[in-house]
């Protein structure tokens, strides 16, 4: 198995209330070689500490050399985050494997996974049964449209609570909740510490995310993980600020100890 074990890193630094930051690459939006070098010496030296790969729908050929490029350039975590059975790469160090609990669409349950599990099973990456939560954001975002479902609204978050409660009895060893990629608002803090109040699991929380406040908000209210990909491709200082926020909101622990 390649190293790093991800999950136990997520597992270790939720149980001591340490937050992290990754930083979502879409192989679809990475204009070329250059600007993916520019992120991934960013993310080194403002130290970031996952990378996530992937999207709802991955339509260019820019799988391989994105995940090659990534292992090649740093030593961090790669994560793939697959929007289907086809965004598997054997570079990478683990996958999330996606069931998207907040729908009723039985191909994002297990359908996927049932085609995904043979290739799996015989690769060497670190596979994460993931609970996958879509949170409305007041529009229909990619990640809705592609998986045919309904997000859960941002304003229900007993809603949100009793799905994550019901995929942490299922067995599942993350949570992973995503307004979708270009949301206009990210997920509300009522919802975030609804969840986090329910469940013991590592909870990951991603889109709408485009300001270093918004990060804050959402470690604050319980993410364990902040992950940011759309903001970052339109302004890579934000790369910086919430790297800044992550660390600082550690060492504040620190001083606590």
């Amino acid at each position: 198995m390649n190293n790093p074990q991800v999950l136990n890193i997520l597992s270790e630094r939720s149980k001591e209330g340490r937050k992290s930051f990754a930083v979502l690459i879409d192989p679809d939006k990475v204009s070329d070689e250059d600007s993916l070098s520019e992120i991934i010496h960013l993310s080194v030296k403002h130290g970031v500490d996952f990378f996530f790969v992937g999207g709802s729908l991955i339509t260019e050929d820019s799988l391989d050399w994105v995940v090659r490029m990534l292992r090649a350039e740093s030593s961090l975590p790669v994560v793939l985050f697959p929007g289907s059975n086809l965004h598997i790469h054997q570079q990478a160090h683990a996958i999330l494997f996606l069931s998207l609990i907040s729908g009723r669409n039985p191909e994002l349950l297990i359908g996927q996974h049932v085609v995904a599990a043979p290739i799996l099973k015989k690769s060497r990456l670190e596979v994460i049964a993931t609970g996958y939560m879509l949170i409305g954001s007041g529009i229909q975002t990619t990640a809705a449209y592609i998986s045919n479902t309904l997000p859960i609204p941002n304003d229900k978050p007993s809603v949100a609570a009793c799905t994550a409660m019901a995929g942490e009895l299922l067995g599942l060893r993350l949570l992973y909740m995503d307004a979708g990629s270009g949301a206009p608002e990210p997920i509300s803090q009522r919802v975030i510490g609804a969840v986090r109040r329910s469940v013991d699991l590592p909870l990951i929380v991603g889109g709408g995310i485009r300001s270093g406040a918004a990060a804050r908000q959402a470690l604050q209210a319980g993410a364990d993980v902040v992950v940011v990909g759309n903001g970052i491709e339109k302004n890579p200082n934000l790369l910086i600020e919430v790297s800044y926020i992550v660390h600082e909101l550690n060492a504040a622990l620190n001083v606590h100890e």
